[in-house]
């Protein structure tokens, strides 16, 4: 029976599975002086991955989607979770930004359109995490406005703590608590996003 991802005065949504958050690893001797640990190795980043591709091809079948992917921070995560479907699809990618070099968010702003028509498709919008949900609020009002037949969201990380918008994801790889996380995409101040794993920055490197 899958496990529903429970967001504060929000629905239920019973699509929505995360794995169990795994035992930290050992951070490789390359990194030992900025991660504090890693939080999720490649090895279980990839079984999750291919698992949340099962589920999706299952809800999918017998629909061309579109995979809409925000960038950056999702490149890693897109890249190996679209090589495990075997469903016809299309891929556009939309540009937000709303992180500068610190750890706050500010105005959110659009800095990539999507290209492809997206009117009474079936849309798979991917995100590397999911915390406050503004941006995911923000982007999903978007691609309504758009007039999909609908909207599913994947993230590979949830950190329901933060939340301060009503907002969900379909998909879910792993919930993690409020660390500031990095690797296999997700950057501080654009750097880190080539770790094979997601890691936990040290606080003395981040600069608020």
């Amino acid at each position: 029976m899958k496990t529903s991802l429970r967001v504060p005065a929000a629905p239920v949504n019973r699509n929505a599975r995360a794995a169990a958050l795994p035992r930290a690893g050992n951070v490789p001797a390359a990194w030992r002086d900025e991660v504090d640990r890693v939080l999720i190795n490649d090895a279980q980043i990839a079984r999750r991955v291919r698992a949340m591709s099962r589920e999706i091809e299952r809800d999918f079948k017998g629909h061309e989607m579109v995979v809409v992917s925000l960038l950056n921070g999702t490149v890693m995560f897109l890249a190996d979770l679209i090589r495990h479907l075997s469903l016809p699809l299309r891929l556009d990618f939309i540009g937000v930004s709303s992180y500068g070099s610190g750890t706050t968010s500010g105005e959110l702003v659009f800095t990539k359109e999507l290209r492809i028509d997206v009117r009474g498709r079936d849309v798979l919008l991917v995100d590397d995490i999911l915390d406050t949900g503004r941006t995911m609020k923000r982007v999903r009002a978007k691609i309504q406005s758009l007039c999909p037949r609908r909207i599913q969201v994947c993230v590979l990380l949830d950190k329901p703590s933060r939340r301060v918008e009503t907002v969900q994801a379909d998909y879910v790889g792993f919930t993690i608590p409020d660390l500031f996380v990095i690797g296999y995409g997700l950057d501080y101040a654009e750097r880190y996003r080539n770790l094979p794993f997601v890691g936990v920055l040290k606080p003395e490197k981040i600069q608020i």
